[in-house]
């Protein structure tokens, strides 16, 4: 892809981040790095963030001490598909994130943009 045509993308595209646990991750591996799946039941909305760093301390300080290990993914959303989902201020003024309902989870999942990948892990010291 030449520059200009990665720049038309990101320009289409919105990165957004996810911290996820051993159990999801191994759930997105399995639909080919291309779509989160469903919530459980008790699991009402899917929550991607808007920023790494608050994804970083969620993982870290959150799914570690729950599950031994947690990670960061990123992923590209079509920008014009996010503009329905206003962007929720959960804490301080960089803990920014999407409220996606679980019904609409398919529906964003056919709106992301290339593959989500795993950009950082952290794992229980033994």
């Amino acid at each position: 892809m030449t520059r200009t045509e990665t720049e038309t993308l990101r320009s289409r595209t919105t990165t957004l981040w996810r911290p996820t646990g051993p159990e999801e991750l191994a759930l997105v591996e399995a639909s080919g790095w291309t779509a989160w799946p469903p919530r459980l039941p008790e699991q009402p909305i899917f929550y991607p963030v808007l920023n790494e760093d608050y994804a970083v301390r969620i993982a870290r300080d959150w799914n570690v001490p729950a599950s031994g290990s947690g990670y960061v993914t990123r992923f590209e959303v079509d920008t014009a598909f996010l503009a329905r989902y206003p962007v929720r201020q959960a804490g301080g003024e960089t803990i920014l994130e999407l409220w996606v309902p679980a019904e609409e989870l398919a529906e964003f999942n056919r709106h992301l943009v290339g593959r989500i990948e795993v950009v950082r892990e952290f794992h229980a010291r033994a």
